[in-house]
C-alpha cells in the first residue's frame, strides 16, 4: 500500500479550534455591527456561472486571470466566486422588484489563484456589507462610519483612505491619458502601494503611455497636504468634476459622523466595476502591511445584468483573514475550547447527564466525560483545555442535593445546591 503524503494546497491553511474561536469571534463583532446598522444577511452560493463572473462590469480582466475556473458535467463553464459583490449583484439583477434601499451583509469563503505570501490566501473569508438603491454620498458616509465602527469594537487603530474613481478618471485625462487607456492605467497605479513609484512609472511606459503623460500622472499623485489642501490644488487643475464635488461631499458627511479619513489621490483599487468613491483601510501598529478592508461605489454591475442603465450601489469588504492575522498578533487569547464547564461523574453518569442537559437548556456551555475516566486524568484535561470549571458530581453530593464546583484558575472548591449553581454560572460564565 502506497503512503499518502497528507499536505494542504498551496495557498490554504487549517484553523485549529482554538483559532477558529478566535475568529468567530471576530465575525459575531462585525456582524453585531452590520446589524446595528440595519443591514441583513444573504447567503449565494460558493460558485456561479463563468459569464456572469467575467461579465464586462463584474470583475475585469485582472481577476479573471484568478479565478479557479471548472466545468460541471453537463460541459457549463463554473467558478468559484471570487469576490461576495458580483454574486450580491446577480441576485439583484435576478429580483428586480426588491424593496430597495436593499441594505445586506454576507459572510462567506471566496476563492483566488494568486500569488501566495503572508496574509495572502487563495481561500479566504470576507465579510461584505452593501447598500443598493442610492445615489448620493449618503450611503458611502454611513458604510465607511460603519467601517470605522467595526475596527473600533475589535480594538484596532486604523487609516482609512478614500478617493473617487470619477475624480481619477477626469484628472487623468487631464494629464493627457487617452479614454481608452483609462482602465489599464489605474491598474498600474493601483499597485503604487505595494511596488511603488519606479515600477508604476516603468508599467506605465511599457504600455506605452507618452513621457508627458507618465510626468503629469506622477505629479498627480504626489499632491501632498491636508485634504483641503489636496481637494483646492486639484480644483485648480479641474474646473468642473463631479468626482470632486462627490469627495467634498463624503468629507464633509464623515466629519459631522466624527470618522477620520484621508483623501489619497493614488488610490485606484484593482477591480474594474467600481464608478466612484473607493475605500481602502490600514492597521496602524501592525505587522500586516495590505490593507484589510476595501471597497467603493459601482453603479453599472446590477444594470448591466438588467440590460438598463447605472443602477446604484456601493459597499465594503472587510478581509477576516488578514484581520484574524492582526487580532492574534496584538492579543492572544489562548482560549482553546467553547466549553465553560466540565462535568466530572463520580459513580453518578445518568444522575451527571441530567445536569449537563439542564445546565444546557441554561445557556451554559458543558462537556462531560463519556469515558469513565478517573478524576485526576479528567482534571488535567479540563486543565490542558483552559476549561474554566470542573463540576465533580458524587453520590454524597447528590444525597445533600448539592453538586461540588471547582474554579481552574483558583484551585478553590464550593458545594452548590442546583439553582445557586445556574445563578453562579450565569454571572461567571461569558
Amino acid at each position: 500500500m502506497i503512503k499518502m503524503t497528507l499536505q494542504l494546497p498551496k495557498g490554504t491553511r487549517d484553523l485549529r479550534p482554538e483559532e477558529a474561536i478566535v475568529k468567530n469571534k471576530i465575525v459575531a463583532t462585525l456582524k453585531n455591527v452590520f446589524e446595528m446598522y440595519g443591514y441583513n444577511p444573504l447567503e449565494t452560493p460558493a460558485f456561479e456561472r463563468y459569464d456572469i463572473l467575467a461579465s464586462k462590469y463584474a470583475g475585469g480582466a485582472e481577476i479573471l486571470k484568478e479565478t479557479f475556473k471548472f466545468e460541471d458535467q453537463g460541459k457549463r463553464e463554473l467558478c468559484l466566486r471570487y469576490d461576495l459583490t458580483v454574486p450580491m449583484c446577480r441576485f439583484v439583477g435576478m429580483n428586480p422588484n426588491i424593496k430597495l434601499p436593499f441594505k445586506r451583509y454576507a459572510i462567506g469563503e471566496v476563492f483566488r489563484d494568486g500569488p501566495v505570501e503572508k496574509a495572502r490566501y487563495r481561500q479566504f473569508t470576507q465579510c461584505d456589507v452593501d447598500i443598493v438603491g442610492i445615489t448620493g454620498m449618503t450611503a458611502d458616509a454611513e458604510i465607511i462610519t460603519l467601517t470605522s465602527r467595526a475596527f473600533k469594537k475589535l480594538g484596532f487603530d486604523v487609516l482609512i483612505k478614500v478617493n473617487n474613481r470619477k475624480l481619477l478618471n477626469d484628472l487623468l485625462l487631464n494629464s493627457g491619458v487617452k479614454k481608452g487607456k483609462l482602465e489599464t492605467v489605474l491598474l498600474s497605479i493601483d499597485k503604487l502601494e505595494k511596488f511603488g513609484l519606479e515600477t508604476v512609472k516603468k508599467e506605465l511606459k511599457q504600455k506605452k503611455i507618452d513621457n508627458k503623460a507618465v510626468n503629469n500622472i506622477i505629479k498627480i499623485i504626489n499632491i501632498k497636504g491636508t485634504n483641503n489642501d489636496k481637494i483646492n490644488k486639484i480644483k485648480k487643475l479641474l474646473k468642473d468634476s463631479e468626482g470632486v464635488d462627490e469627495v467634498i461631499e463624503l468629507i464633509s458627511l464623515l466629519k459631522i459622523l466624527n470618522v477620520n479619513a484621508e483623501f489619497d489621490i493614488s488610490l485606484a483599487r484593482g477591480l474594474t466595476y467600481y464608478t466612484g468613491t473607493v475605500t481602502e483601510v490600514y492597521l496602524k501598529n501592525s505587522k500586516v502591511k495590505t490593507s484589510v478592508c476595501a471597497g467603493g461605489r459601482y453603479d453599472k454591475i446590477i444594470g448591466s445584468f438588467l440590460g438598463r442603465g447605472d443602477y446604484p450601489a456601493v459597499g465594503i469588504s472587510f478581509g477576516l483573514d488578514r484581520i484574524y492575522d492582526a487580532y492574534v498578533e496584538k492579543s492572544e487569547t489562548g482560549q482553546k475550547t467553547v466549553t465553560r464547564v466540565y462535568i466530572i461523574p463520580i459513580n453518578t453518569f445518568k444522575e451527571s447527564l441530567k445536569i449537563a442537559e439542564e445546565l444546557r437548556n441554561e445557556n451554559v456551555n458543558v462537556d462531560i466525560d463519556l469515558t469513565g475516566k478517573g478524576p485526576s486524568k479528567n482534571l488535567q484535561y479540563a486543565n490542558s483545555l483552559g476549561i474554566p470549571y470542573v463540576l465533580f458530581v458524587g453520590k454524597e453530593e447528590l444525597k445533600q442535593g448539592k453538586v461540588k464546583l471547582k474554579d481552574m484558575n483558583s484551585g478553590k472548591e464550593k458545594l452548590m445546591s442546583a439553582e445557586d449553581l445556574v445563578v453562579f454560572l450565569q454571572k461567571n460564565v461569558d
